[in-house]
């Protein structure tokens, strides 16, 4: 068999991934089969396990599908000069464009990491990875002077973490919730706990600047 171009290679991958994800989001991991996917994808079982050999596999490429595209989001937000209007851009993504289905897969995901160790390792590593992201760059925001909060960081990260999951969740359970309306205030209580200051590092005045004009 001839070896694959890495774009042909990559396409059937992600082709494969997006049908796991509709079958994952659809009917959940249980009642989700190799066979169910392989329909979905439009391709044979050989096929398939040429590239993942199980639906922990799946799940796994899926994760860190997610993980990639969230640090480049939270790329542009850490050198945003106003970081609440980008946190707020990043929050309109998650919890008002984003898909039904991709809400209610995440919360699938998060079930299923209580009963199966490996899901909850992939899983619970994303969660990790984002959170300490957070926390990372709000460290650093104190360590600039750009806010001044009045709890720790650790803590701070956690009670951020927890605001976004229930977000998360209420819109995966509730498909209609106004999420829009209410991610304003939810930025205003994170607004009001990192207590951001007036001072900007020169790096950042500059980019606010070349913003503005």
């Amino acid at each position: 068999m001839p070896r694959l171009k890495p774009d042909t290679h990559r396409a059937r991958r992600e082709n494969i991934l997006d049908a796991a994800f509709t079958c994952f989001a659809r009917g959940g991991f249980h009642a989700t089969t190799m066979q169910a996917i392989c329909r979905e994808a439009g391709i044979s079982p050989g096929a398939l396990y040429v590239y993942f050999d199980s639906k922990e596999a799946l799940i796994a490429g899926l994760c860190e599908r997610d993980r990639a595209e969230f640090a480049e989001r939270f790329a542009r937000l850490a050198e945003a000069p106003d970081f609440l209007e980008a946190l707020a851009a990043i929050g309109e993504h998650y919890f008002v464009a984003e898909s039904h289905e991709k809400q209610r897969f995440v919360v699938e995901m998060g079930v299923e990491a209580t009963r199966n160790p490996r899901i909850a390792e992939i899983f619970m590593g994303v969660d990790k990875y984002c959170s300490a992201s957070f926390e990372a760059l709000f460290q650093r925001l104190k360590d600039e002077g750009r806010i001044a909060p009045n709890v720790d960081i650790p803590t701070l990260a956690k009670v951020f973490s927890v605001l976004g999951d229930g977000m998360f969740w209420r819109r995966a359970i509730e498909p209609k919730a106004d999420m829009r309306s209410v991610l304003p205030v939810i930025i205003e209580m994170v607004g009001a706990l990192l207590n951001p200051t007036d001072e900007l590092p020169v790096a950042h005045k500059a980019a606010a600047f070349e913003v503005r004009r």
